[in-house]
């Protein structure tokens, strides 16, 4: 077994598709399934069930699978520490936050951070608050600015952020053009909302349950501009952060007196496991210029 069948096995089990994962990996689809069969052989046993036009992990292959992935993640992890012994300055940070972060929080703070340590590297995504967190865990990213709602064991984290939470409605509804109101108003409203996957959706229902109402939720959004298109629609209200790419034809933006809506923003990592120099930098830059009292 080598290292090459470990990530052709990787690439295959997340593809589910010979074709598909051949593609991803540069590599004609009879080399792939020749380097499978070699490691089918050479573990003694079927690692994926063939249907039709796909291929899905067994129980023997689900078990490979989990070993391989912290198997391919240790060894990589080796080479980014020796790569940024040699280069301590000029290695990589992978930066994963949420998406109302994305139009000037964290481009303003690299091209800051940049102007010290010019030669650094960013590797960038956007996801939910959670999957954000899977990520710092399983040691996919470096550092995460998202919004947890509890501390975690394994992760440490401080705050750098506020956003303030307005309520939107239509533009035809009876508060549209109102400039504030109490939360509590709106108790009996339909709310569109977000999925349970997004920690946003924890904060809305915690903030309405402070006030004594638990939202009666008629339609979920993965995002900002989701949630504002159905509200546009005439579908119910919502509580959203303002982003600048919010489309705010159809809306009337309103905001809460009381209570004060607002969730904070965490850079998180994690406790243990290998931290390289530049990332420390970063995690330090973060902290000194952007840190907030909790």
């Amino acid at each position: 077994m080598d290292l090459d069948q470990l990530k052709y096995f990787q690439a295959l089990a997340h593809a589910k598709n010979f074709t598909k994962a051949s593609e991803e990996l540069s590599l004609s689809q009879p080399a792939l399934s020749r380097s499978i069969a070699r490691l089918e052989e050479e573990i003694g046993v079927p690692l994926f069930e063939r249907k039709s036009r796909i291929v899905i992990l067994n129980r023997y292959g689900q078990i490979l699978h989990e070993h391989a992935n912290r198997a391919l993640s240790e060894i990589a992890e080796a080479q980014h520490e020796i790569n940024d012994l040699v280069n301590p300055l000029q290695g990589t940070i992978s930066l994963a936050f949420i998406q109302t972060l994305g139009f000037s929080f964290v481009p303003d703070l690299i091209s800051n951070f940049k102007k010290q340590y010019p030669d650094v590297k960013f590797q960038l995504s956007q996801d939910t608050t959670n999957k954000i967190l899977s990520q710092i865990e399983a040691a996919e990213i470096d550092i995460g600015f998202c919004s947890p709602q509890e501390s975690m064991n394994g992760l440490s984290q401080f705050s750098i952020a506020e956003e303030e939470l307005f309520l939107i409605v239509s533009t035809e509804h009876q508060l549209a053009g109102m400039e504030q109101i109490d939360l509590l108003q709106v108790a009996d409203e339909p709310f569109v909302s977000f999925k349970n996957e997004t920690a946003l959706r924890d904060v809305i229902e915690t903030l309405c349950q402070e006030v004594g109402f638990h939202p009666n939720i008629i339609f979920e959004g993965i995002d900002e501009r989701t949630v504002a298109g159905l509200v546009g629609a005439k579908f119910g209200v919502a509580l959203v952060p303002m982003t600048p790419e919010l489309d705010q034809e159809n809306l009337s933006i309103i905001q809460i007196k009381k209570p004060r809506c607002l969730r904070k923003i965490h850079t998180v990592w994690r406790k243990e496991g290998y931290m390289s120099p530049v990332v420390k930098q970063f995690k330090n830059f973060v902290e000194r210029v952007m840190r907030i009292p909790d």
